[in-house]
Order: C-alpha cells, then structure tokens, then sequence
C-alpha cells in the first residue's frame, strides 16, 4: 500500500502536540485517545489492526490486530481521512511530559523497533508489528525491553519519549548499557541483549534493576530520562495509601483525618 505524505508541526515544549495537514484524500493512523482536535472535513474510521492491512482481507485485518494485542495495545486503531477538496489539519497529543519524535521511516531502511507504549501516530500505510528478542534470557528476564513495537514502511511515524531525549549514533562494536525502561527506540541493525547487573546487593540496596539492555552498535538508538514506568511508580509511592479524601488527609504521617495540628499546617483555619 502507498504511503500517505504528510506535512507536520511540532509544537509546545515540555507538552507537545503534533499538527499534522492531510491534502484531500490523505491519511493518518492514531493510537486511540491520542487525538487533540481536526477539522471538520476530517472523517473518523475505526479499524482492526493498523489500517495498513484494509486491502488484504479479513486475515490480514485480523494478523494486523493480532499483533498489537500482543505488545499490550488496544485491537483498535484510528484512521482520519480528508475526505474535502481542500487542506485539513489533525493534531495528536503526548501522553504525558517528554518530547514527541518524527521518524521518516525511509531513511531508516523501512524499519524502526521502539518500545510498545511509545507510538503515537503516523501517516496511513505504515505497518505496526511485533519485534521479539531473539534470545530466551530476553524473554524471561527483559521486562520493558522483551516485546517491542515494530514500525514498517517508508513513511513517516511519530513516537513519543518521557522527560529529555537522547539520540545516539553506536559505531560498529560501540556499546551502551542503558536501563531497560529507559530504550524509546532503536535502528534494527543494533543489537539488543539483557545484562545482569552483576552484584545482587546493587539491585536490592542501589534503586536499580536486577538487569540492563546492552546495545551494540552500529546503529541508531534514542533514550528517554523518564519511562513512564518510573513516573507512575513514583506518583504511586507519593499517594497517600490509607484511602479517603484528599480533603480529609493528614500532611502528617499517622494523624488520622489530620487532628487540630494537622488542620491548621495543612491550612484549615476555620
């Protein structure tokens, strides 16, 4: 299938969005609940899979959604088509803080492995897939880094990356050891493994995980500073577990429904 070629902006900093113009007859694909705002000559298509495979048959829809089922997404994806004589803008928003990356497919050899959250859009025609690490210590031990997302085509793609983004060139033999959360996306001539991290007493007492994923130039990777992962498991550890509201919390640890002390400090003065 020919892919769509589409014009895009990039804006805001730390929240961004990307708005992308559709000529008529154009097409994107969105992973669901990423859309911001379009124009009205914008028409929705839900569809199985990743809109790629609408011409091969219910087989091929079903391959198609088959395999993001598998990397933990929804059977679903989104297919916004100019459907007017005229230019129409869509725009598709991150997730969460971090940076949102246009990949031209292209010029990357027509494949681009990334891990299984960080899609966000790309022009119709662009294939989503499975990437599986070949080695069984990746399977059993890898967490994040185990099943990836692969994007096909020589179109353009859009992922996204938590906090700041890094994108490195690997030389031939280069390696890097990078946490396994922390992989946005890589070239498929790298090679990825899982590394131990050596001394149990690190993993237990240092904050890190008992494994690393070693990558093996040469190629390109990019690496994220927040995994989402290690947002949401910070943002848990701040909640205040003994339930209730928030109204109704203390500010200070172990005064039930906050008392005289905790009222006044967390600013009840009446």
């Amino acid at each position: 299938m020919a892919m769509d070629v589409v014009d895009y902006e990039i804006k805001g900093a730390e929240m961004q969005f990307v708005e992308v113009e559709l000529d008529p007859g154009e097409a994107a694909v969105g992973e669901a609940g990423s859309m911001m705002f379009m124009d009205a000559g914008i028409t929705m298509d839900t569809v199985f899979g990743d809109g790629s495979k609408q011409q091969g048959g219910l087989f091929g829809k079903l391959l198609g959604a088959g395999k993001r089922l598998v990397t933990g997404e929804s059977l679903f994806t989104t297919v916004y088509t100019n459907s007017v004589g005229a230019k129409q803008r869509i725009a598709f928003a991150a997730p969460y803080p971090g940076k949102i990356l246009p990949m031209d497919l292209s010029k990357m050899g027509g494949t681009l492995i990334c891990q299984k959250d960080a899609f966000l859009c790309a022009a119709r025609g662009v294939s989503l897939g499975i990437a599986l690490q070949q080695k069984l210590s990746v399977g059993f031990f890898g967490g994040e880094g185990f099943i990836m997302q692969k994007l096909e085509g020589d179109g353009l793609a859009f992922v996204h990356a938590g906090g700041t983004v890094v994108k490195r060139e690997l030389a031939p033999g280069q390696t890097l050891l990078v946490d396994t959360g922390c992989v946005v996306a890589y070239t498929p001539n790298v090679n990825f493994e899982i590394q131990y991290v050596g001394k149990i007493k690190t993993a237990l007492f240092g904050g890190e995980g008992l494994f690393f994923a070693k990558l093996t130039g040469p190629g390109t990777i990019w690496l994220q500073s927040l995994p989402f992962s290690r947002l949401a498991s910070r943002v848990f550890a701040a909640a205040p577990q003994m339930g209730g509201s928030r109204e109704q919390g203390s500010i200070l640890p172990g005064v039930a429904g906050g008392g005289l002390l905790g009222g006044i400090l967390g600013g009840d003065d009446e």
